[in-house]
């Protein structure tokens, strides 16, 4: 087989990854379970990509989030429940469905808050056509029944909260979420002192969701900011890294108070070049 432009191409290279007998042995014992966590990494790289800015980065990553598409469907097909054409039928047929101001001649204009409003009636319309698909006249059992489970754990938080304050079960002021925070670092506390590891883990997640919650009060992305952190913490680590070896210490030799202090000395550094950076910036008094 040769690369090509054309998804066929693609389709026909996972036919035979998953042929049976012939095909690849790790592809074939593969199932959507197993699968799902590559997809969510996948996604993720993505997303990577392009807080890089780096585009050439982002056509591989798309592929392999194409990739992991074209495998679910294959396994799909493998049990005769749908194959690729069917998920792109799916996804065209919503698409149109779903933006009438562009593909059909629906009233109500082509602003904002009609598209909007228009979105989430149609929305709504496709899930109780699923719902009778699933011979189901019941409304769902909880609010939070449609917020959807396979997401990460993090993203799910945010959407859970935000289902929530849809009906007032929200704090007001993100002070009060602060204090929860306190509140949850203290369980944290005295599960510690018990010596409770369970405790200690369900009181961490407690934790985490407080913060989720933190993040939304403040207009802030949860996965967004941490995702600054980590290119901050990788940052400062690595001029740990770098000054340690121009001092020629193996960084595991080195101790926690040596890196403790090249940490806040690139802290410093940071803090140094951001000023200079504002100065650069702030407009010139007349």
């Amino acid at each position: 087989m040769t690369p090509s432009r054309d998804i066929a191409q693609l389709l026909a290279i996972m036919a035979r990854l998953r042929s049976p007998v012939t095909g690849c042995p790790w592809d074939l014992e593969q199932t959507f379970e197993t699968i799902a966590p590559y997809t969510i990494e996948e996604a993720f790289e993505v997303a990577e990509a392009i807080a890089r800015g780096d585009l050439d980065d982002l056509r591989d990553e798309l592929g392999d989030l194409l990739l992991q598409v074209v495998f679910h469907a294959r396994m799909a097909e493998d049990q005769g429940a749908f194959a690729f054409g069917d998920v792109v039928e799916a996804i065209t047929t919503k698409m149109i469905r779903r933006h009438p101001h562009v593909f059909g001649d629906a009233a109500g204009g082509r602003d904002a808050g009609s598209v909007k409003e228009a979105w989430g009636r149609i929305k709504a319309e496709e899930k109780a056509e699923r719902a009778a698909r699933r011979k189901s006249d019941e409304a769902p059992s909880s609010l939070l029944a449609d917020v959807k489970a396979g997401q990460p754990a993090l993203a799910r938080a945010l959407a859970l909260q935000r289902k929530a304050a849809t009906v007032g079960f929200d704090w007001n002021d993100p002070r009060a979420v602060l204090d929860k925070i306190r509140e949850e670092a203290d369980e944290i506390e005295a599960a510690l002192d018990r010596g409770d590891r369970a405790e200690v883990a369900a009181e961490t997640g407690d934790l985490m969701f407080a913060l989720v919650n933190l993040a939304r009060h403040v207009g802030a992305d949860p996965e967004t900011a941490l995702r600054g952190t980590n290119a901050k913490f990788e940052r400062r680590f690595a001029h740990i890294e770098r000054a340690l070896n121009r001092r020629g210490v193996a960084l595991g030799s080195a101790t926690l108070e040596e890196m403790d202090a090249l940490w806040n000395e690139a802290k410093d550094l940071e803090a140094k070049t951001q000023e200079a950076a504002d100065e650069i910036r702030r407009p010139v008094s007349r």
